[in-house]
C-alpha cells in the first residue's frame, strides 16, 4: 500500500515562519465550531520532558514559592507537612492524568471536548467561566513580573526612581514601563504558537531551578547549616489541633492547581501518548514539587540568621542581598518564572476558550489578545491588594472550578464511557450526538446550577459571617473546590441516569476514540488512535481502512 503526504494551506504559512495552529480542518468540519487551532491535532508529539517542563512552569514562580514556604509555618511539624504536601499534590496527580486522558486520545482542547459533556453551544459555559478567572489572574501576574522587574531598574537606573513619584490610574510611571514591557514580552512569545511556547518553558522551568539551588547554596553558606529549619512557625500544634490544619493544608494545595489542572486538556492534547502525558505529570507533580518545597523551605528558613527576620518573598530575598548580580540574576529569574507560569496557566486557557465561542471569528492568538487586553482594563493593582475584592470576585467564579471538574470526569468516564465521536464534536447538525437540546445538554446545564449555587456560597458567606462578627466557620471555605467537585460529579450523574443524554456509541467503532482500549485514540472519523500521531494523515486514514477490514497492524 503507498501513502501519500499532503501540502495544504498550512504547509506554506509555516513554511513563511508563521506557526500555524496544527489542527487538521478537514472540508466537513463547520467553521462555526472549529479553525486550525480547535480541530484534532494532526501530529502528537510532546515527550514526558515537555509536560514536566509544563509543571515546572507551573510551579516556579514567586506563588509558588510562598504557598510552599506557608506551609511551613502553620504550626506543623515538619514531617506533617511533608505529609500535606505529598498528599495534596499527588491528587493533583491523580486528577490531572484524569482530566487530560480525553483530550489526549481525541487531540482536542478543553473547551471542545466539553461539547461531549455540555453539548455543541453548552460547552461555551465551562469556557468563559475558566476564560474570566485566566483573564483576572493574568493581570496580576503580569504585575508581579512588573514588580521584579521595577528591582532591577532601580538598582541599575538609579533616575527611574523619580518615575515613582508620577502615577496614573493607580500605577506609577516606572510601573506602567515595567508592565508593558513585560505584558510586550508575553505578547510576543503567545503569538509565536505553541511550539515556541513549548521551547520557552522547556529552558524557563530548569533555569528558575539553577538559580533557586544557588541562592539556597548562597543562603545557607551565610547562614550556616546547622541553624536551617525545616520548621517556620513559632509555635507547634499537639497532634489532634494539627490534624485539621493537615487537611487544610492538602486542600490549599489542590486549590492552588485547580485552575491549570481543569484545562490541562489544552496542553495533554500535544502528547504523543497518554503514557508520555502520564510520566511527564509524575515527574512534575509530586517529584518536582516535593524537590521545589524543600528547596524553598531551605531558602527561607536560611533568611531569619542571615537577615534577621522570616523572608517568604523571592524578590524580597533578593533585594535583602543587595548586590547588583544577585539583583539583576534573581530579579530577571524570578521575571522568567512569572511569565511562565501566565503564559500556561492564564494566556493559553482563555486562547481556546475564548476562540470556541466564535472559532470563525476568533482564531486562538485573537482569543489570548482578548485576554490580556482585558487583563490590563481590569487594572489589577488596583485591587490585587484587596482581599476583599479577590475574595467576592474571583472567589464566585473559582468556586465553580470544582463543579465543571466534577462534571466533566463525570460526563466522560462514567456517562460516555470514554468513547467519543470526534467528528461529531465539529457539527452543527440538530441531529448530532451531541446537539442535545439546542445545543445544550439540559443535565450539565442543571448539574452546574445545582452544584454551582451551594459551592459559590460555601466560598463568599462563611467569610461574610465572620466579616460581620456572627459566626467564623471560615475553615470551610477551604474544601469548596472538593465540595463543588463532589457535588458536581454526583448531582450530573444523578440527572444522567434519571434523563440519560450522553450516547455511547455501542457497537461501533468508525471515527470512535475510545479511551478505555490501551492506546486507542483518534483525530478524525476514519483515523485509527493506535497508529503513531507522527504518520501524515493520509497514511493513518489508509491504515484505518486496512485495520477495519482486517489486514492491518497496529502499534
Amino acid at each position: 500500500m503507498t501513502t501519500t503526504t499532503r501540502t495544504g494551506p498550512h504547509d506554506l504559512v509555516e513554511a513563511a515562519g508563521h506557526p500555524h495552529g496544527g489542527g487538521n480542518m478537514q472540508p466537513h468540519y463547520d467553521d462555526r465550531l472549529a479553525n486550525e487551532d480547535l480541530a484534532p491535532l494532526r501530529k502528537q508529539k510532546w515527550s514526558s520532558y515537555n509536560i514536566f517542563a509544563f509543571w515546572m512552569s507551573d510551579v516556579h514562580s514567586v506563588g509558588g514559592y510562598i504557598t510552599a514556604g506557608s506551609l511551613f509555618a502553620l504550626g506543623l511539624q515538619s514531617w506533617q507537612v511533608l505529609v500535606a504536601l505529598i498528599a495534596g499534590i499527588v491528587i493533583v496527580q491523580v486528577f490531572a492524568n484524569m482530566v487530560a486522558k480525553p483530550s489526549q486520545k481525541t487531540g482536542v482542547p478543553y473547551p471542545v471536548i466539553n461539547r461531549v459533556v455540555f453539548g455543541i453551544r453548552g460547552a461555551n459555559i465551562p469556557a468563559i467561566i475558566r476564560g474570566l478567572i485566566a483573564i483576572a489572574w493574568y493581570g496580576v501576574q503580569t504585575f508581579l513580573a512588573a514588580e521584579s522587574l521595577n528591582i532591577v531598574f532601580l538598582k541599575f537606573i538609579p533616575g527611574s526612581a523619580a518615575l515613582l513619584e508620577v502615577s496614573f490610574a493607580g500605577l506609577s510611571a516606572l510601573g506602567w514601563i515595567s508592565y508593558a514591557i513585560l505584558w510586550t514580552a508575553q505578547f510576543l512569545l503567545f503569538w509565536n504558537g505553541m511550539e515556541v511556547i513549548r521551547r520557552f518553558i522547556d529552558w524557563a522551568g530548569p533555569a528558575v531551578y539553577l538559580v533557586m539551588i544557588v541562592l539556597a547554596v548562597y543562603l545557607v553558606s551565610q547562614a550556616g547549616i546547622q541553624n536551617i529549619s525545616f520548621t517556620l512557625s513559632t509555635t507547634q500544634l499537639d497532634f489532634w489541633a494539627s490534624i485539621p490544619v493537615m487537611f487544610a493544608a492538602i486542600a490549599l494545595v489542590v486549590s492552588y492547581f485547580s485552575g491549570p489542572m481543569l484545562n490541562f486538556g489544552d496542553f495533554a492534547r500535544y502528547g504523543k501518548s497518554f503514557a508520555a502525558v502520564k510520566r511527564g505529570n509524575f515527574w512534575g507533580l509530586p517529584l518536582n514539587f516535593l524537590f521545589f518545597s524543600l528547596l524553598t523551605v531551605i531558602t527561607a528558613s536560611a533568611t531569619v540568621p542571615v537577615f534577621g527576620e522570616l523572608i517568604t518573598d523571592p524578590i524580597a530575598t533578593v533585594e535583602r542581598i543587595d548586590t547588583p548580580f544577585a539583583i539583576l540574576l534573581g530579579g530577571l529569574t524570578f521575571v522568567t518564572a512569572t511569565v511562565g507560569i501566565n503564559i500556561v496557566a492564564n494566556f493559553i486557557s482563555p486562547a481556546f476558550d475564548f476562540s470556541n465561542v466564535a472559532p470563525k471569528k476568533i482564531s486562538w492568538r485573537a482569543g489570548g489578545m482578548i485576554a490580556a487586553v482585558g487583563s490590563t482594563f481590569l487594572m489589577p493593582w488596583n485591587w490585587y491588594s484587596n482581599s476583599d475584592a479577590i475574595h467576592y470576585s474571583l472567589g464566585v467564579l473559582g468556586a465553580l472550578i470544582g463543579p465543571l471538574f466534577g462534571i466533566l470526569i463525570a460526563g466522560y468516564y462514567i456517562a460516555a464511557r470514554q468513547r467519543v465521536k470526534v467528528d461529531a464534536m465539529i457539527t452543527m447538525d440538530a441531529q448530532g450526538p451531541y446537539w442535545y437540546r439546542n445545543g445544550f445538554n439540559p443535565n450539565s446545564v442543571k448539574a452546574v446550577i445545582a452544584a454551582g449555587v451551594p459551592t459559590v456560597g460555601i466560598a463568599v458567606f462563611p467569610k461574610l459571617f465572620a466579616d460581620l462578627g456572627i459566626f467564623d466557620i471560615s475553615a470551610i471555605s477551604d474544601y469548596s473546590w472538593f465540595i463543588g467537585c463532589g457535588l458536581g460529579y454526583v448531582l450530573f450523574l444523578l440527572f444522567e441516569r434519571l434523563d440519560p443524554r450522553i450516547p455511547t456509541f455501542d457497537g461501533e467503532t468508525e471515527g470512535i476514540s475510545d479511551g478505555a482500549v490501551d492506546g486507542a485514540a483518534t483525530t478524525a472519523a476514519s483515523e485509527p488512535p493506535a497508529i503513531s500521531a507522527e504518520i501524515p494523515v493520509d497514511a493513518r486514514r489508509s491504515a484505518s481502512t486496512a485495520a477495519a477490514s482486517g489486514t492491518g497492524t497496529t502499534a
